[in-house]
């Protein structure tokens, strides 16, 4: 012979109790001041060693990156869009300048580019 110990139902006899008792005046309902509860939490968001110096710089070390970032490189020209192929050789070499490092673009595929394609008017 097993036993088992079903807690649905007991929670549900518990709770279904609670609701008798309170519809019968025997307990009072409970309440909730919302405002009150929140500004309670308030005091437990924060703990008090972050409230110190050292807490502030434990945060800071904590969320400073782990690694540095390269400033970008910004574009201080638009192109004239003139459909003028020479613009737009000049422009590649700008941009292959800048990417140097993780490009591997070359002269003659810049002209092939060109060749298959010319701007819109």
């Amino acid at each position: 012979m097993s036993v088992t110990n079903n807690v649905d139902t007991s929670e549900n006899y518990d709770a279904q109790q609670t609701v008798e008792e309170i519809e019968g005046g025997d307990r009072k309902a409970p309440s909730a001041n919302i405002e009150a509860d929140y500004e309670a939490s308030k005091k437990f968001s924060v703990s008090e060693i972050d409230r110190t110096e050292e807490g502030a710089a434990a945060a800071a070390a904590a969320t400073a990156p782990q690694h540095e970032m390269p400033e970008p490189n910004i574009a201080t020209s638009s192109p004239d869009t003139t459909g003028n192929p020479d613009d737009y050789k000049e422009m590649a070499a700008d941009l292959g300048s800048a990417r140097s490092n993780t490009s591997n673009v070359s002269d003659d595929l810049v002209k092939k580019a060109l060749e298959k394609g010319t701007a819109a008017d």
